[in-house]
Order: structure tokens, then sequence, then C-alpha cells
């Protein structure tokens, strides 16, 4: 490796001053992640184009330097952060940004990496259409597709890897070959469906430049209603009966604990309380359709016709109101809970249909073992996803020390992987937050098979932090 002024001075020659950020407070942003990571980088490299960003590559593949690529830095596992020793390049694809083209009759959009969600879903909406992956955070079409992020209306469209149909993606051997699978075909049946590679896998094996993606009709009309079920069991089959009666029109099914709501309520003033008392639990229930509201058609009157059915076996309460006014609960509850104090975060699937039990057996693990930790236990029962989110008050932060919190966090992740058959990481992924996890839960063929794999697609390892395996 060169010597490093040197280095940043060649990328700033390549990029542009707009183009390489050296100084540490033009930096700082994009070395801290948005949960976990906070490193040190030798430059923030921001090509302004795909071509800028493979002459990048073979700059840093011939000086062997590590390049870490970055959307909005809005993940939560460290993948797109640089590690401490300042030698790292960050790859942000943020210029690199935009829509390509949109295809109402095929609901199909092209756009590049760097556009965010929130900018994509403008453009659709001039047709009628939405990428309807629902996330709190406003991330990158390219952060998405590395992390395959899932979100709240997951039960109905799927997480972004049923949605891709095609990407382009820069490899770091040969240093900054343009691999073109923007292929457009819902049924494309001819050998290995090479795009998978690059979904789900954090940047470890390219640099996702484009995403090819089909794109669903707008809502036209929409109901919702908080309920509270007349026990967690009872939940399970609220949602079986819901699945049944509505089929296509059931868009989430998101569960709220007490807590979480009640941290909402005491850190968000503007939002009411739902209900008086706040329930042990309650469910967020979504309908949406795009056909639009008419006399024979009518959400709303569906939907409060079935909940009223449901009265007394399955429900106890209910409040309808409009989607705004519930979601904004639902979506404020990650920051209220940070100020609760210092948050152990899970991102846990088990199968649904054992989310009561495993979360009962939880809390109690938690009341014998961990006394004095609370549970804001909150997510997306539909799917099976659950963000056992736990908090430790700041007079118990002396009973915590580090390898406590490694232990408790092992003793739930156990329980879900071993006794419920469910995963460590539902949706945020792997990266080097997770990197212990993985290599303890992940079979030992898995995990030899993905690092052959990379070892073929980065046999520097150049590429990002995430690593599916020891090298062979």
């Amino acid at each position: 490796m060169s010597d490093p002024n040197q280095l940043q001075q060649r990328i700033t020659d390549l990029l542009g001053p707009q183009g390489c950020l050296v100084a540490a407070d033009q930096r700082q942003p994009y070395e801290k992640g948005a949960r976990y990571g906070d490193g040190r980088s030798l430059c923030i490299a921001r090509p302004a184009n795909v071509e800028e960003a493979a002459e990048l590559m073979r700059l840093c593949a011939s000086e062997k330097i590590r390049i870490v690529a970055q959307g909005a830095n809005t993940g939560l596992v460290g993948a797109s952060s640089p590690d401490r020793s300042g030698l790292d390049v960050v790859l942000s694809m943020e210029r690199i940004k935009g829509v390509i083209d949109i295809d109402p009759v095929d609901r199909v959009v092209q756009a590049y990496a760097g556009t965010r969600l929130s900018d994509l879903n403008q453009a659709l909406r001039q047709h009628e259409l939405c990428f309807p992956i629902d996330l709190a955070a406003d991330p990158s079409l390219g952060g998405m597709l590395a992390a395959n992020t899932g979100g709240a209306r997951l039960i109905r469209y799927g997480d972004v890897r049923h949605n891709v149909l095609g990407l382009e993606a820069l490899l770091i051997d040969p240093p900054g070959q343009r691999l073109d699978l923007t292929n457009r075909l819902r049924k494309n049946n001819t050998g290995p469906d090479w795009k998978q590679n690059f979904i789900g896998s954090g940047g470890a094996y390219g640099i996702i430049t484009q995403a090819v993606l089909q794109v669903h009709p707008l809502p036209q009309q929409c109901a919702t209603a908080l309920v509270v079920p007349a026990s967690l069991q009872a939940a399970a089959l609220l949602l079986r009966d819901a699945e049944r009666n509505f089929s296509d029109f059931l868009s989430a099914f998101e569960g709220i604990s007490h807590n979480a709501m009640q941290s909402v309520l005491q850190h968000i003033p503007a939002i009411q309380a739902p209900f008086e008392p706040l329930p042990p639990y309650a469910f967020l229930i979504e309908l949406s359709s795009a056909r639009p509201r008419s006399a024979d058609f009518d959400l709303e009157k569906i939907f409060g016709a079935w909940l009223e059915a449901c009265f007394g076996d399955l429900i106890l309460d209910a409040v309808i109101d409009k989607p705004d006014v519930l979601w904004r609960m639902r979506h404020a509850i990650t920051d209220s809970v940070r100020q609760e104090g210092k948050v152990i975060a899970f991102d846990i699937a088990v199968p649904r249909s054992r989310l009561g039990a495993f979360r009962d057996e939880a809390i109690a693990l938690l009341e014998q073992r961990y006394p004095g930790v609370r549970v804001f236990d909150f997510g997306h029962w539909g799917d099976g996803g659950l963000h056992f989110n736990l908090v430790l008050p700041q007079q118990l932060a002396d009973d915590f020390p580090p390898q406590r919190v490694h232990a408790l966090r092992q003793e739930i992740y156990d329980l879900a992987v071993h006794k419920y058959h469910g995963s460590f990481s539902a949706e945020h992924g792997v990266g080097p937050f997770n990197q212990q996890f993985y290599e303890r839960y992940t079979v030992a063929e898995s995990q030899a098979l993905a690092a052959r794999m990379q070892t073929v697609f980065d046999p520097a390892q150049l590429l990002g932090v995430t690593r599916f395996g020891p090298a062979p």
C-alpha cells in the first residue's frame, strides 16, 4: 500500500474534490453506523457515476485497499462501517442515484443504487405505483438489496428479494468489471440466478450499482385498527382468521407490547393513548386495496364488520382510526425506547405459531436470571419477526458489564435458535455485529460453502467487512 496521503490525492484526482472527503469532520457521518459500527477510514469516496466507481475499484485493488460500500448508512449490523485502522475506503453510492426508467405496463422500475426509497416512491406515485417495502428509515436501493430488507408489510409483499427482477454489480475480480444482470423478466429459467448471490450479501460479493424491481399498484384505500387480543394464543387464531377472510388485502399484522406503547406516549406527547388503561399487548392490523372505495366495496365497513364478529372470543377491544395516526405510534417505538436507558436490541424470527410461547419463555428467563431488565418488544407477528428489545435502566448499569450483556444476548439467541428453530437475524443481516452469532448458529457446511463462494468473488478479501466463513 502506498503512502496514505498519496492515495488520498490519487482518489481526489480521480473523483474530484467533491468526490473524495478527507477531513475528519467530513468523514465522521459516514464512519459511524446507525446503531453499530464506529471506525475510521482513509477517505470517503463519492463517485458521480458507475464508471468512476469502477475506476476507484481498480485503483483500490492495485493498492490492496479494502472497499466498504455504503448506501444511506441506515443499516443496523455495522456492515457499511469501516474498521478502526484508518485504511479502508468507504465507497458512498449517494451520488449515483436517480430513476432510469418506469414501465407501468410491466410494473417495473429501474434505478441507480444510491436512489432513496422515498424518492423512488415519489417518482412511482405519478404512475399510481409503489415499491411497498415499509421501513422506519429512508434507505438507498443498493443498501436495501445488500441487506435484503423486510419491513412491516412483508406479510403481503415479501422482502426485497421477492421483488428484485434484476441488478447490475461491479466485481472486484477482475477489478471494476461490470456485471449486467438487469433482466426484466419474471420468468427466466435459464440457469443459476446470479443476482441472488448479491442480495443479502452485505456487499461481500460485489457492489450493486442498479436495481430492477417489480412494483405494485398504489393502494387507493386502507383500513387500520389497533386491536387488543383476548390472549397471545388468541392472536394466532386472529391472524389465521384475518388471512382466511381477507387474503391479499391483509397488508400488516404488527404486534406492540404495553411497555412499547407506554414509552411512545411518554416521550412523544403528540400521540394520544389509544386505550385506557393500556393493554398488555395490541396488534396493528391493516387492510389495503388498489381498488377505489365504492358503495359495494368499502374496506373500512368490511373490516369493521369482521372486528365486531371477533369480539369476545378473539378480541377484547379495538380502535379504528386513520392509517397515519396508528402507524405514527408503531414507527415511533424505536426512537422512544432509546430514551428509556441502554437498549439491548434483538431482531429475532421464530415460526409465527410459536411467537407467543417464545415471548413468554424469554420473559420468564429474564425475570429469573436478569432481574430488572425491562422488555419493550414489538414486531412483525404476521411473518414471525420480533424486535425483542430490552432496556437496562440507568441504576442497573454497574450490574451489567459487557460480559454479562453478552451472556444475556447469547441465552436469548440460544432459546430462539435451538429450541424454537428460529433466526438470530430476521431482517438486519450479518455484518460485523452479528459475525460471532453467525459462526455460532450457522451450520458448518453452510459456512464452508459461503466462504468458498466469497473467495471466488473476492480472492484478496477487499470487499466489505462481512465474512461468511473462514477462508479455505
